[in-house]
């Protein structure tokens, strides 16, 4: 796959960087397949890479159990960029992430080693180009930032429960494209 502007690839598919619960392979294929469990030959179609973010803060979102990101210069967030993305995955990430959040393209850096959950001690490789979802309500961000280990430890099981990733969007309002 060919990386260029915007997240999309001359292969006709996309790549977007997640920083929550699409960071989970299982949670991706809950929303875009419908099942946490997909066959080897659609597994294959998609690779996920840790990645960072820079001048972007991840932040709890009030009562719920996913976080949102906003601009703010010397902050970074740490995620996974994922590639193979077709046309009807970013339809149903578009309805999954919903009116809260906007998609737009953003430059992403791969890391070739992960540090620790400070960051500290990640070694920085390529630049890529890739979707990623930006929230628009920041009054209703926590305070505190999202934790990936508490979500796997405590809202896994139910968040790949087949049909629960889609219990409570909107299909009247999908995030927008920017």
């Amino acid at each position: 796959m060919n990386d260029t502007q915007n997240g999309h690839s001359d292969d006709g598919t996309s790549s977007a960087f997640f920083y929550g619960t699409l960071m989970v392979p299982e949670v991706f294929y809950s929303v875009c397949y419908d099942s946490k469990h997909v066959p080897d030959h659609i597994a294959k179609r998609h690779t996920f890479q840790p990645a960072v973010l820079e001048g972007y803060c991840r932040r709890r979102v009030r009562h719920a159990d996913y976080p949102g990101i906003t601009a703010d210069e010397g902050h970074t967030v740490f995620g996974t960029y994922a590639t193979g993305l077709t046309r009807d995955n970013i339809a149903k990430l578009d309805y999954f992430e919903g009116s809260q959040y906007v998609r737009r393209g953003a430059k992403v850096k791969l890391l070739e080693h992960v540090g620790n959950t400070k960051g500290q001690g990640n070694v920085v490789g390529e630049e890529r180009s890739a979707q990623t979802y930006i929230f628009l309500q920041k009054e209703d961000l926590e305070d505190r930032e999202w934790d990936l280990e508490e979500f796997r430890r405590e809202k896994l099981s139910t968040w790949t429960r087949a049909g629960y990733v889609f219990e409570d969007c909107d299909p009247e309002n999908p995030a927008k494209a920017e």
